[in-house]
């Protein structure tokens, strides 16, 4: 027999190696980058009078149930007005069940309001609990297509409004609620 020969295998040079590898994550968290900048959307935040309140930022939790409340049953009130040729009072309202006029465990949770028709044109619900959620006044247009006009009053007593026009209810308190969907919740930064 022969004698055993060893043969030493120098390891292949890692360094080069490591440095492909190092060049293509480069490349993909480049072009990985490239493409969210190219496709990025830029956030326009819409900014609000002074006498607006953001329907979901600015409302607590009572007051946003109640301006979703208000938001179903306006097509309800339109109908019925069709109907009726009146705005319906906000007893029948309430005998109908429709939220937030119906008076039960919801109601009350969310500050007892009770509501009246004010001059055919608007509904105005008086906080009982204001520390809850304050009064709302809802105006009516006559017509049929236009966006939900809700008003919040959270620093007066609960009276309700002589004029229904814009600037003398900001000129009394009122505070217009205004949906915005500009972007999500969650990304919104408060600063």
């Amino acid at each position: 027999m022969s004698a055993p020969t060893t043969q030493v295998i120098r390891p292949a040079g890692a360094g080069h190696e490591t440095l492909y590898v190092l060049l293509l994550c480069l490349i993909i968290v480049l072009g990985a980058g490239s493409v969210v900048a190219w496709h990025g959307e830029t956030q326009e935040v819409a900014h609000l009078e002074s006498n607006q309140l953001d329907a979901r930022r600015d409302l607590s939790a009572a007051e946003q149930g109640i301006y979703a409340d208000l938001r179903v049953t306006l097509d309800e009130i339109r109908i019925l007005r069709e109907s009726e040729q009146a705005l319906p009072a906000p007893k029948a309202l309430a005998d109908e069940g429709f939220a937030p006029f119906a008076q039960d465990a919801s109601s009350v949770s969310r500050g007892g309001h009770a509501w009246q028709l004010l001059d055919e044109r608007a509904y105005f619900g008086a906080s009982s609990n204001r520390s809850v959620a304050g009064s709302f006044l809802m105006r009516i247009s006559a017509r049929s297509d236009a966006p939900p006009d809700i008003w919040l009053n959270r620093s007066h007593p609960a009276t309700a409004p002589t004029a229904l026009d814009e600037a003398a209810l900001s000129a009394a308190g009122w505070q217009q609620i205004v949906a915005q969907f500009d972007a999500g919740v969650t990304r919104q930064h408060r600063h």
